[in-house]
């Protein structure tokens, strides 16, 4: 039992012999943990340090399925590129020129990690989008590269049409790819020049569908051509394909100019069409006397057919950042990009709308010459 006397609490303690005895109360010792374990708290700290550690290597190491699209390098056609001439002509009297013509890419940044896509995009300067638009499934960037170059080609080749049309140069008509099996195939070959189908003389590659318009499958009919400088004549029977009503004779035509000089153009790691324009423009400014620029800083961008006509592109604001920060003070913007453009555009660069080169010419002499211009 115990008593409570002034000196605070005693316990009695009975002996085996029956004795008594009183003292002080001892506080209770609790027993010994085990300390070769961890506390809960060392283990919440633990897998919280783990768990960064795996977030961490998945952001750097584990590949996301975007692309990061940002202003790309800029070329001066009127300039040279690792001390060659972006547009050379050979053969043919040049002018001197003045001023740039700036033609602008975009930059695409493939494989992409998680905190790589997210810094480039918190910059502000890059835009993220699904990689599946650039890299079709199934198609490889070997593939992709190979035809982003052979659209940069055939860029080169449209301007160069378009523009010795511009200035009054004829244009022959070749037959630049023709279908295995057809009746084309029997008697032509690649680059062969077409001068008579079907009685109608072959002034464009328009005339080659036309000649065709009132044929059936089963005519036979003439074509004239030139190859390795000799002319030839052949009749074929016109071949049937998909729903056509009219004969088919298989071959792709197009118009090349018909000058007696060469024109080249090269700028290195560039695909796509959409330098054409102002590959177009180069070649106009080094035929003709004085600088169609006035000696100021022009850009732009814009895909160009043989005809001369203009076509939308893509990544046009990056575009217009690259040309800003490149010095121009005018963009050229082809008329389906205008919406887009000028929701974007930098302060202090003018767009100016063109929507053929015959327009575009008239365009950069009217911002020369301090008047009106058609803008966006």
């Amino acid at each position: 039992m115990s008593e409570h006397s002034e000196g605070g609490t005693t316990d009695t303690v009975v002996g085996d012999d029956g004795a008594t005895t009183s003292g002080p109360v001892a506080p209770a010792v609790p027993p010994p943990s085990d300390r070769s374990g961890l506390t809960r708290r060392t283990w919440t700290l633990v897998f919280s340090f783990l768990v960064v550690i795996a977030l961490g290597l998945a952001g750097g190491f584990a590949r996301v399925p975007y692309v990061a699209l940002g202003p790309g390098p800029t070329y001066d056609t009127l300039g040279q590129v690792d001390g060659a001439n972006v547009v050379s002509i050979e053969g043919q009297e040049t002018f001197p020129t003045g001023g740039h013509l700036t033609m602008t890419t975009v930059s695409l940044i493939d494989d992409l990690s998680l905190f790589g896509a997210l810094g480039l995009w918190v910059s502000g300067r890059y835009a993220l989008a699904p990689r599946e638009e650039f890299f079709k499934p199934g198609v490889s960037k070997d593939e992709v590269r190979d035809q982003n170059t052979k659209a940069f080609q055939d860029s080169q080749t449209s301007a160069e049409v378009a523009a010795l049309r511009y200035l009054g140069y004829p244009v022959k008509v070749l037959a630049a790819e023709i279908t295995k099996g057809s009746a084309a195939d029997a008697v032509l070959q690649p680059n062969d020049r077409l001068r008579v189908v079907n009685g109608k003389q072959i002034g464009v590659a328009d005339d080659v569908k036309a000649a065709l318009e009132n044929t059936k499958p089963g005519d036979e009919i003439e074509i004239t051509y030139d190859r390795d400088g000799k002319q030839q004549t052949s009749k074929v029977p016109l071949g049937r394909a998909d729903n056509r009503t009219t004969g088919f004779l298989g071959v792709l035509a197009v118009d090349r100019a018909d000058a007696p000089f060469q024109i080249k153009i090269g700028v290195p790691e560039v695909g796509g069409p959409s330098a054409g324009l102002l590959f177009a423009l180069s070649i106009v400014d080094k035929l003709t006397p004085g600088e169609l620029n006035g000696g100021q800083s022009i850009a732009g961008t814009g895909e160009i057919n043989e005809k001369g006509e203009v076509g939308p592109i893509g990544g046009i604001p990056f575009k217009m950042v690259a040309a800003k920060e490149g010095g121009a003070t005018t963009f050229l913007v082809p008329a389906d990009n205008c919406v887009e453009a000028k929701q974007q555009a930098p302060e202090g660069l003018r767009l100016v709308k063109v929507e053929t080169l015959t327009g575009a010419v008239q365009a950069v002499e009217a911002v020369v010459a301090g008047k009106d211009a058609p803008g966006c």
